[in-house]
């Protein structure tokens, strides 16, 4: 009996560390498998490296396949190759060091990607020749690659191949559009190598095929200080470069804009992007066709099998392409926290808006905050872990723009058409009594339901339900603290659906009140609002999560693969919710709400508005 329990015990604990890896969006960035500081280097003449061609981007290209050809007379299957930018990654260029018990090393940042040799070339450890293939993008400085024998953990510099950049490395790039504070105002941001005495950034806009104009962009950076800790203050430091923000505001409802980036060189030359367009916003409460994305934990993926991504982020590229696939049937879409899983690592954000730069620059991008972009010990996050790497959320109040008051408190409201959106921060205090608490119910109460009739919530850590394996054990089948607070928030102000990431897969709950079904419908609802569906749709890319054994009775549709959702408001009275795969693009789960004003009035349990029997 005592063996067997010992068992169970074991099976639990096992159980348990695998559920909170998942759960608390743990995954080892594949950057800091590399013991960078410990390389060695040991150059012989039996070794040799060679990238071509050495001039990328000669057509306007701000991606580029480059071969780099390796030759090692003693080759190893755990030889590999990295890429480094700016090209010279030796001592030179590593910040001092103040402690003279610390040991410069000789190289002294991380690559912004890598490959085993052997990864492609199957033949590489019995010839000791291989060519393999990399996909750069533009990112404001050379590049050169190294070949390093001694595996990730004992590295060992043997060769150190030629210098390849781009023709203009400090191009603008990579746009990513957001709604502004009020819901005629778009802005539109981007990543540059110009800084505010090099040139003056501004965006060129019109209604297609009218005169353009011109409005200025203010620009953002931010160096190494601003880092909280280790990685993103050492090796995984890389300078951001320049972000600039445009506020294109006035816009007309429901037209297609073209915009170009430009910068104004101080010669009076100028620098253009690519052109560019979108369609503005509808006016608040307009009936029309609207179409809404919504994931979470999507992070990034390499299209030339860097890093050994497949086994880190193995659903983002999937998710991408979907949406870049429907893009045409796309208005709008919110990104609720875990964005890049750069952990630290900076030069994985421009890889990021590289790879959501077909979306992005076509509709808004909206972000929450998450735990990998945010938390830091004694940084005044809610949670005490090391999950952002030591970005402490600078790169992603930096990189995209959200229509906050404060960015650094990454709370926000926006209107999109019959739509409000109350978007919430996990990663600071959401309880009774917070600053943030009064805001969330700012957001919800102020809302014409008559003219917005779909009221949305989303957050990143799963405020509400979810039977993931970690919260299963836990018994409450929700993030500690979550709902106590909010719950009767939702219920007085009659929120139609709340969302969430965190947890990486699907999720689908009944319309749900303090732990019970207040309906029960599985694929259509009507009439009054008694309740709030709460819906998990963390599976964006990220490595996926465990559920409970245990299905709550609350629990209508659970999914343990990659996935989305999308919302389609087609007047307001009647919306249409599709859970879809990231694989295939097709939906598997599905329901839809027909309604009208007066059943969001009615009076519900818990959500009544005060009434006397004066007469």
């Amino acid at each position: 009996m005592k063996r067997c329990s010992m068992i169970l015990l074991v099976s639990l604990l096992i159980n348990l560390s695998i559920a909170l890896a998942h759960s608390n969006g743990f995954g080892e960035q594949p950057l800091s498998k590399i013991a960078i500081h410990k390389a060695v280097v040991s150059i012989p003449s039996n070794a040799s490296i060679a990238a071509s061609p050495y001039l990328l981007g000669t057509k306007g290209e701000d991606t580029q396949w480059v071969t780099v050809n390796v030759y090692h007379a003693d080759p190893s299957a755990d030889d590999w190759v990295g890429v480094f930018s700016p090209a010279k990654f030796n001592s030179s260029t590593c910040p001092p060091v103040n402690d003279p018990k610390e040991v410069t090393p000789y190289i002294c940042s991380a690559p912004i990607k890598y490959k085993f040799v052997n990864y492609s070339n199957s033949l590489y450890t019995k010839t000791g020749k291989a060519s393999l293939k990399f996909q750069l993008i533009n990112q404001r400085a050379d590049f050169s690659f190294g070949l390093f024998s001694g595996g990730l953990l004992n590295p060992k510099l043997v060769a150190v191949s030629n210098i390849i950049s781009f023709v203009n490395p400090k191009a603008p790039l990579y746009p990513r559009l957001a709604q502004g504070k009020s819901w005629d105002e778009m802005t539109v941001t981007w990543t540059s190598g110009y800084g505010i005495y090099e040139a003056a950034p501004f965006v060129e806009w019109s209604i297609k095929g009218r005169t353009p104009m011109q409005s200025p962009a203010g620009t953002l950076t931010f160096g190494r200080n601003a880092m909280c800790g280790s990685p993103a203050s050492t090796v995984g430091w890389r300078d951001p470069g320049f972000i600039h923000t445009s506020f294109l505001k006035d816009l007309w409802p429901n037209k297609v804009y073209t915009y170009r980036l430009g910068h104004l060189l101080s010669n009076g030359s100028e620098i253009w992007s690519k052109q560019y367009s979108f369609k503005s916003s509808p006016y608040p409460g307009q009936d029309s066709l609207q179409r809404v994305i919504v994931f979470g934990d999507m992070g990034k993926a390499e299209r030339d099998g860097s890093n050994e991504y497949n086994d880190y982020q193995p659903g983002s590229l999937n998710t991408t392409d979907q949406l870049i696939k429907d893009l045409e049937n796309i208005d709008i879409v919110f990104h609720i926290g875990d964005i890049t899983y750069a952990n630290g690592y900076i030069s994985q954000w421009d890889q990021f808006t590289a790879q959501v730069e077909q979306i992005a620059s076509i509709v808004p991008y909206m972000i929450g905050s998450g735990n990998h972009e945010r938390d830091w010990p004694n940084t005044g996050s809610f949670y005490n872990t090391t999950d952002s790497g030591g970005e402490c959320g600078v790169l992603a109040q930096t990189m995209f723009y959200v229509p906050a008051e404060n960015r650094e408190k990454f709370w926000y409201k926006t209107d999109y058409g019959m739509f409000r959106f109350c978007i919430a921060d996990t990663e600071h205090d959401w309880r009774e009594g917070t600053e943030q608490y009064k805001f969330i119910e700012h957001c919800l109460a102020t809302v014409d339901r008559q003219k917005q009739p779909w009221l949305i919530f989303a957050a990143h850590r799963v405020l509400g339900y979810s039977s993931d394996f970690y919260y299963g054990l836990e018994g409450s089948f929700e993030e500690p603290m979550g709902r106590e607070s909010l719950q009767k928030l939702w219920q007085r102000y009659k929120v139609d659906m709340a969302f969430y990431g965190h947890v990486h897969n699907y999720e689908r709950t009944c319309p749900i009140y303090q732990n019970q079904c207040v309906n029960k419908e599985r694929s259509h609802y009507s009439g009054t609002v008694n309740g709030t569906i709460h819906v998990v749709v963390g599976g964006a890319g990220s490595h996926l999560s465990n559920f409970s054994q245990v299905t709550p009775k609350w629990s209508l549709y659970r999914d343990y693969d990659f996935g989305f959702v999308k919302l389609t408001a087609f007047n307001h009275s009647s919306l249409l919710f599709e859970y879809k795969k990231s694989i295939d693009g097709n939906v598997y789960d599905s329901f839809t709400i027909s309604r009208d004003y007066k059943d969001v009035l009615a009076c519900v349990h818990d959500g009544c508005e005060p009434t006397t029997l004066a007469t």
